[in-house]
């Protein structure tokens, strides 16, 4: 099925897409295509991980109710959090589960959280693969991770680590300010930016 979603169509220049993705907070009222959903998560199946562990799984929350609890859960009133998490027709919750044991044994002896790293790249994927297909997303950090447990019965034994917003953006695509290359690379040594 992965292999079929994409034979059709012709892909995107890598950097127009990078430059394409941004945090989108705002969307129009219009439904994601199954289509296009069903190639975005095709797109983070593959995405890599310590030990091919895939400690993660995704719940897609398009049921309009329980949608709007969970932009309820993500919304902060007081600091004006995420108010426009209900324009967004897709929520996807992202839950870390369990990596495989020879990740874990590795997180253990590196003191290095390995399924965090992975759920990063995974939400990576999701974001890159809605910017290829149009879309826009949001990755969402702010939220009542109790609630939203609740609201979809995940586990209490398991983290919901990321939620991201995903639809058809608003606005236009936003020139990216960025600190300099010289202030974030160096070659060789922490610092040294000589080539």
């Amino acid at each position: 099925m992965f292999r079929l979603c994409f034979l059709n169509k012709k892909p995107m220049d890598f950097t127009a897409l990078v430059l394409t993705r941004q945090s989108d907070r705002s969307y129009l009222d219009k439904p994601v295509e199954p289509d296009k959903l069903e190639k975005i998560l095709a797109c983070a199946r593959m995405a890599p991980s310590a030990c091919n562990a895939q400690p993660w799984h995704i719940i897609v929350v398009n049921d309009s109710e329980i949608r709007n609890q969970v932009a309820d859960a993500t919304s902060e009133k007081i600091l004006g959090m995420n108010h426009f998490t209900k324009q967004a027709p897709i929520h996807l919750v992202l839950v870390e589960e369990p990596s495989n044991m020879s990740s874990s044994f590795g997180s253990w002896v590196k003191r290095r959280h390995y399924p965090l790293i992975d759920l990063g790249i995974f939400a990576e994927h999701i974001c890159l693969a809605a910017a290829s297909e149009g879309l826009g997303s949001c990755m969402i950090g702010w939220f009542d991770e109790a609630k939203v447990k609740k609201i979809c019965g995940v586990p209490s034994s398991k983290r919901v680590q990321l939620i991201i917003t995903l639809g058809y953006p608003a606005g236009k695509t936003r020139i990216k300010i960025r600190k300099a290359t010289e202030k974030v690379v160096s070659y060789n040594r922490y610092g040294n930016s000589i080539l």
